[in-house]
């Protein structure tokens, strides 16, 4: 074997560069496509209704049925030391029609902490028609430590329900939420009517 010259070792070199700089870019667009897989997930469940996940509609129907379901509401925590629970179990709606709901929160913990809330729908069939025009799950809340404040959701009921062949049966929705403590920091302060420890209106 003939030893090899500058040519061919400075060849190598700039071939392996090549190569480092080839499974640089690939790690990044995958590090890159799993952050990114995420939000777009969700913004899939929620424009499809995929897996129970609730949509988020621009205006409400101009149809109102006579028939009426029954809503439920289910609240829980995950990882965050809030107390988190709807103001009702239940609520009768027509379907079409526009329901306003509260839930009421309360920061446990010694320091502001910032949540999300997740949502879903049973039964998943059901999450397609089931609609918000307004919730406090569409973004990041805030709590001041002993906080506790009143969380409205505005939605409704597609008339669709009604005659979806998987759905018309039907005759009672539950809506379940989970809040769980985000890792950023907090952008949004929902201010306290009465001071610390008192009742807040949140926000929308």
């Amino acid at each position: 074997m003939s030893p090899t010259g500058p040519s061919d070792a400075k060849a190598l070199a700039r071939r392996n560069a090549r190569i480092a700089l080839i499974c640089a870019v690939v790690f990044a667009g995958m590090v890159g496509a799993a952050f990114a897989a995420v939000p777009l997930y969700r913004a899939f469940c929620q424009a499809t209704g995929y897996g129970g996940t609730v949509r988020r509609a621009e205006v409400a129907p101009t149809t109102v049925l006579a028939r009426k379901l029954t809503i439920r509401f289910d609240a829980n925590t995950r990882n965050i030391p809030w107390d988190f629970k709807p103001d009702q179990v239940s609520q009768q709606l027509r379907i079409g029609d526009t329901g306003l709901a509260f839930f009421r929160v309360k920061n446990n913990g010694d320091k502001p902490i910032t949540g999300r809330a997740s949502y879903n729908v049973v039964p998943e069939q059901a999450a397609v028609y089931f609609q918000k025009l307004e919730c406090f799950c569409f973004s990041d809340q805030t709590l001041q430590p002993g906080q506790t404040a009143d969380f409205p959701v505005v939605y409704f009921v597609d008339p669709q329900y009604a005659t979806d062949p998987e759905t018309k049966g039907g005759q009672e929705i539950t809506l379940s939420y989970t809040f769980f403590q985000t890792a950023d920091q907090p952008k949004k302060t929902v201010e306290a009517s009465s001071g610390l420890g008192g009742t807040a209106k949140g926000r929308l």
